[in-house]
């Protein structure tokens, strides 16, 4: 297709596309636009606080009437929108193939041209320099010749940067302009289903998005820490045969590790609030065994074995179990919000590094535990509750051997969802993106930088105290539950790709990163590695993470 053709058949300039796009207009404006404009109205007007009540009160009621209105309107027009967006879309389709062949073969010719160019302008650079080494050489002699040398080699290096600068800026705008048609073409489309998407479109302008950006460098550093881990899973599965140690990839293997990563879901989820604000929680050990302790007590069967500062031993056996339950729940996850809270509060209101605050919230808990039970085990709790909460339930035989499925599993799962809604659909997620990123940009914009960070730290204490009530059904819980849990929390946050830097990360990076650091370490037990060395080996996968997310940071600077 000629050049002059192609402009003619612009998505934005074809005549039948701009028919579609009235007779669409036409239909849609006093149905799902009108209604769409009088909802935005409405909540606007809710939360302007400068409009009195009564004029307020007489406005959201005019809007509530041509709601319903719209309402009608839409419905009537509905089989008719939907039959002529349908069509229209089609139409869309078959010509933006033409546009896109003839623009990605014009780009194409660019590209090539550009290419040839630039190998000849390397040639013509390079002759220069050998031209301008000989003059050189005959005309000076000594620590001139030697300068005059540098010099000429300096200016070669500019030269040749320049010159691929230049090449690479063009390649770039020629894949701009390819990309573009696409984008052109999906959102004519999604202007004609009035804003909704196509899940093979978006995937699709997602890959040439990822094509057209891709560079080895770049992949490298986003995922070069993963594809180590990845070799290192698949040398233990290889070697773990060999050495008599059996099938790690087995179903029991893979449920013991999801198992182990279960609870501590709990406490990655609520330390990566933090290191999106740019902090970190080094108290959260403690608060597991806080409310390990806790949940211990209360669900113990019978008389405990344990007093604190004095008072009890105490026996919960009279209450009935499912108020035991909840009495120890609430209570784990009421002690672990308090003390974050106090943290929050010091960090938020004095600007004291959350390092300082959570390091001191440690200290206070860790004295407070191991005077007030002098170290002693609480024991372990009613079997009955244990296995209803923390059990497994039996999914049959494979290959002779029982598989179980753990129950601790779904709670995790659920503490994901909630965390994920949080962080990705709610205003304080967005909140809290925009502190973690600038705090005094998020302060100017009117965000709450104290309430915020306060918040963060509340959320935190509550995944801790969830997750410290489920730690007691997996082991006998002590002053000393919990040792280092801080450690792994905060490692698989950073492995999972939640920046130290602050504003940067996901949820489903947290939950992966856990799931990676569990079982790295269960690998290693697996293979009889020394428990030890297990730490030389979490140590250089923290390192690899941060240098990592440092590089991409100083890059993006």
């Amino acid at each position: 297709m000629a050049e002059n053709q192609v402009k003619i058949a612009n998505l934005e300039e074809d005549l039948q596309v701009q028919k579609y796009s009235e007779q669409l207009r036409a239909l849609r404006q006093d149905g799902v636009t009108k209604l769409s404009d009088c909802k935005i109205e409405k909540v606007t007007l809710k939360k302007n606080k400068l409009v009195q009540d009564e004029d307020k009160n007489r406005r959201l009621a005019e809007l509530d009437k041509q709601i319903e209105e719209a309402k009608v309107v839409a419905e009537q027009n509905k089989a008719q929108v939907a039959a002529l967006s349908k069509e229209a879309v089609a139409y869309v389709n078959k010509i933006s193939k033409d546009i896109e062949t003839a623009i990605n073969e014009k780009q194409n010719k660019r590209m090539k041209g550009a290419k040839a160019f630039y190998e000849k302008e390397i040639v013509g650079i390079k002759a220069d320099h050998e031209k301008r080494l000989g003059e050189i050489n005959s005309k000076y002699s000594g620590d001139e010749l030697k300068s005059e040398i540098a010099i000429c080699n300096y200016e070669l290096k500019s030269a040749l940067f320049d010159s691929k600068s230049r090449f690479k800026e063009q390649l770039d705008k020629c894949k701009a302009a390819k990309h573009q048609a696409y984008v052109d073409h999906v959102q004519k489309n999604r202007e004609l289903r009035n804003g909704k998407t196509n899940f093979v479109e978006d995937m699709k302008m997602k890959w040439k998005d990822f094509v057209r950006n891709f560079t080895v460098t770049s992949f490298l550093l986003s995922n070069g820490l993963y594809i180590a881990i990845l070799i290192f899973f698949i040398v233990c599965v290889i070697v773990a045969p060999l050495i008599g140690s059996g099938n790690l990839l087995s179903l029991p293997n893979i449920f013991t590790i999801l198992e182990q990563s279960s609870t501590r879901m709990f406490y990655a989820l609520g330390v990566a609030g933090l290191i999106l604000l740019a902090g970190t929680d080094l108290s959260i050990g403690r608060m597991v065994a806080l409310g390990a302790l806790t949940t211990g007590l209360i669900l113990h069967p019978g008389m405990n074995i344990v007093s604190f500062f004095g008072m009890g031993p105490w026996d919960f056996s009279a209450m009935p179990m499912l108020a035991r339950v909840i009495m120890a729940l609430v209570l784990s996850v009421v002690l672990c919000v308090i003390f974050a809270a106090i943290a929050g509060f010091f960090t938020a209101r004095f600007k004291m590094h959350p390092f300082i605050s959570t390091m001191a919230n440690q200290l206070i808990i860790y004295g407070l535990l191991f005077y007030g039970t002098s170290g002693t085990p609480v024991g372990s709790i009613d079997s009955t509750i244990k296995n209803a909460i923390g059990g497994r339930w039996v999914l049959g035989v494979v290959n002779n051997q029982w598989i179980t499925f753990p129950k601790l599993i779904i709670p995790a799962v659920i503490a994901i969802i909630i965390a994920w809604l949080i962080w990705n659909k709610t205003t304080f997620g967005k909140n809290m993106y925009a502190v973690g990123g600038n705090a005094e940009a998020a302060a100017v914009s009117g965000i709450s930088v104290f309430k915020v960070t306060l918040c963060v730290f509340i959320m935190a204490g509550v995944f801790y105290g969830c997750g410290a009530f489920l730690e007691a059904f997996r082991a006998n819980a002590s002053a000393g539950t919990g040792q280092g849990y801080e450690m792994d929390a905060i490692a698989a946050c950073v492995v999972g790709g939640i920046s130290f830097n602050g504003g940067i990360g996901k949820i489903g990076g947290a939950a992966f990163g856990v799931i990676i650091f569990t079982s790295l370490t269960y690998c290693l037990t697996f293979l009889g590695i020394d428990t030890n060395l297990q730490f030389v080996f979490k140590g250089l996968i923290i390192l690899a993470a941060v240098s990592l997310d440092s590089v991409k940071y100083l890059k993006k600077k």
